[in-house]
């Protein structure tokens, strides 16, 4: 039997093995620098260095790699050993406090949007000492950041540590003018739910549109799909049973506190759900844990699929962002308390998110806008691309209350009875949940439930993080002179919510109505991500991060070019590989059937003329029309892939061509190589279906 407490961090340089390991001045100084943010002394350095050296190599471990987040949208690593020279011939295992710092991958070879040229090589990552060392297939993995020789910021993650560190500053000081004079630190919290797909290896070996692209290109439906709900929260598969088991020893042995685990809504989909950690850890676990539910998978003869919908008729996947504010002393800013009518602190907090989803909605709808995601958005198994936010009834009555000038009236935590003798009777929570909504209050955090399953969400946290740094930033310099606290805060909230009551949303976001309201109320609708990236560069939008020192405007400018970028060859491949698959293997494999329906028709003839070949005749008649469409169209999307220099000068322009234009084109041609399936034989099409890959039949 598996022992959790030694297995769990067993391959991390935790706080336990750095009491164990560091000398008492060297890990206060180090824990200093992790809690408050002090600066980094080289000789704290070179001790962590040395001690973290000695655990790995008694581990095992001859290696050692800067682990780091570049513009890819995975990560990236470069290997070292440990082995050094020594005067006798031999080699001696040395890691230096510099080693351990700062290490130089080359710049050149990562996205960089036009800051860095391809002559310029040269980049840095640097440790991230708030975020654990692990082991790894005998390696060491030191966490960091990325940047350039000119210390242009090329990665994820160096974005999110700044705006912790923003948001941590001004919360401090907005809680210091409300007496929290204790407060040194804020902190914001994540714990992102994985939703993912398992299939059999056999099967994705013989889909070329899963192994190039993520998704299937083409595919009919299956006889049976997710429509009688007998999947979500079933019973787990023996094969899916013991990979997730693996898969949780493989996470707590790295720290990760992989806490649930069901299946979903979709055939073949699951789910797995960690317990909250700090915004920077939690992207760095889940990077971790979507690279090792890959390598988990293999052991099983499994594939795990992360793009956000490679079946069409079904669920796709998404990543629920569940994100909140705490202090150093343990408290949590959006707990509304037994009484949030009289916890201005909690409603003061309220209103400055409030305020930055409002203002900043377009932000929050880009930094979830992928070729993947524009799949989901906006279907029933996700929220749509209008940003709204849900805060319940309770917490709505509560904001209501405060912008008209009314009485506050809780309905509270009524008894649930069962009605059973030997059933327990249970509390109710004051508030449903919303799960067409994109931005939900849930207790005392918000869910953000936009993102794709294969994000990296220090994309969102930062630009979350940001603009509400931002707005608590203006709260302060409001506040900051009042004679009156108490009444200049119950003004301000009032003011605010006032103002910003647009984007809260308590219904139905799937409603064709709610489109319509959206509107009228001067929502955005972005439904593709050339639409969003548009606006990313927005003046408030750059000003909001220069101002902030999160990024500077060339930055901002590079990181629009390498999404756009990507976007393009995203759909370019995908646009490719449908061609490859129609012209090689599927309009061959329809003209062999239709070959064989009229041998077989000319067969019965020949033996007697009265012999029926209806049943031939038209399928043949209906093959060979959608064969020559089938045909056409893969001309036509060639053509368009040769015509988009044409038609587009810039990056967005490229963009908006392929969502237009090729996305089109892939679109009418899924169509009709979806139809073709539903009439040709099995044995002549080239491709699993997805009856077997889905259900195994």
């Amino acid at each position: 039997m598996t022992n959790v407490t030694e297995l769990f961090g067993s391959m991390v340089f935790n706080d336990r093995k750095m009491q164990e390991r560091l000398p008492r001045t060297t890990y206060k100084a180090l824990k200093k620098t992790i809690k408050n943010g002090e600066p980094l002394d080289i000789s704290v350095a070179n001790a962590v260095a040395n001690a973290m050296k000695d655990w790995a190599v008694e581990m095992g471990c001859t290696h050692y790699t800067h682990w780091f987040q570049p513009m890819t949208g995975v990560t990236a690593e470069k290997h070292d050993s440990f082995i050094y020279p020594s005067e006798d011939g031999q080699i001696i295992m040395e890691f230096s406090g510099k080693e351990l710092i700062k290490g130089e991958p080359d710049a050149s070879s990562f996205p960089s949007g036009g800051i860095r040229a391809t002559f310029e090589a040269r980049g840095y990552t640097t440790w991230d000492p708030t975020s654990p060392a692990f082991i790894r297939d005998k390696t060491l993995y030191i966490p960091t950041a990325f940047c350039s020789y000119t210390g242009e910021v090329l990665d994820k993650k160096t974005p999110l540590l700044r705006s912790m560190e923003k948001l941590s500053s001004v919360s401090v000081k907005l809680l210091h003018l409300l007496g929290k004079k204790d407060v040194t630190r804020v902190t914001t919290t994540v714990g992102p739910e994985q939703e993912y797909f398992l299939i059999d290896k056999k099967m994705y070996d013989q889909r070329p549109d899963l192994i190039f692209t993520g998704r299937t290109l083409f595919g009919a439906p299956a006889p049976k799909g997710q429509e009688l709900e007998d999947h979500y929260f079933g019973t787990i598969k023996t094969r899916v049973a013991a990979f997730m088991n693996d898969l949780d020893e493989e996470l707590w042995k790295l720290g990760i506190m992989a806490k649930t685990k069901h299946n979903e809504v979709a055939p073949s989909q699951h789910e797995l759900a960690p317990i909250f950690a700090t915004s920077n850890i939690a992207t760095d676990h889940n990077e971790l844990t979507m690279e090792v539910m890959k390598k988990t998978a293999e052991k099983h003869g499994l594939v795990c699929l992360l793009h956000e919908k490679p079946f069409a008729g079904v669920n796709g996947s998404g990543k629920h962002n569940n994100w909140s504010i705490s202090t150093n002393t343990g408290e949590n800013l959006l707990e509304p308390g037994k009484e949030p009518e009289n916890n201005l602190q909690f409603q003061l907090f309220l209103a400055a998110v409030v305020k930055a989803v409002h203002e900043y909605q377009d932000l929050l709808r880009l930094t979830v806008a992928s070729a993947g995601n524009d799949h989901r958005l906006g279907a029933n198994e996700a929220p749509p691309a209008i940003i709204s936010m849900y805060l319940g009834d309770d917490l709505g009555a509560l904001v209501d209350s405060i912008i008209n000038g009314t009485e506050y009236s809780s309905s509270g935590r009524s008894d649930m009875l069962t009605g059973v003798d030997v059933l327990a009777d249970f509390t109710k929570d004051n508030s449903d949940r919303n799960r067409t909504s994109p931005f939900a209050f849930t207790g005392n955090k918000f869910e953000f439930r936009a993102l794709g399953s294969s994000l990296n969400i220090a994309c969102p946290n930062y630009m979350l993080n940001t603009m509400v740094a931002e707005e608590i930033s203006e709260f302060y310099e409001q506040l900051k002179d009042a004679e009156d606290l108490d009444a200049a805060v119950k003004a301000l909230v009032r003011k605010t919510l006032s103002e910003h009551k647009n984007i809260i949303f308590n219904g139905d976001n799937y409603s064709d109505e709610w489109v319509a309201e959206a509107e009228r109320r001067g929502l955005c609708n972005y439904r593709s991500l050339p639409e969003a990236m548009a606006h990313y560069v927005d003046k408030k939008n750059i000003d909001l991060f220069v101002k902030n020192g999160i990024v500077t405007e060339q930055e901002i400018r590079a990181r629009y070019e390498i999404e756009l970028d990507h976007y393009s060859k995203q759909l370019r491949i995908e646009a490719l590989t449908m061609v490859d698959m129609a012209e090689r293997n599927i309009t061959p494999a329809v003209i062999s059937f239709v070959n064989e329906l009229t041998d077989s028709a000319l067969a019965k003839k020949s033996l007697s003329a009265s012999y029926s070949v209806y049943a031939e005749t038209a399928l043949i008649e209906e093959l060979s029309a959608k064969t020559e469409a089938f045909v056409k169209t893969t001309a036509e999307l060639k053509e368009a892939l040769d015509n988009v220099s044409a038609h587009s000068s810039t990056s967005l322009e490229q963009a908006e061509y392929y969502r237009n234009t090729v996305f089109e084109i892939m679109g009418r041609l899924r169509e009709l190589g979806d139809a073709m399936e539903r009439k040709t034989s099995a044995e002549y099409w080239p491709y699993p279906s997805y009856g077997e890959i889905l259900f195994g039949v």
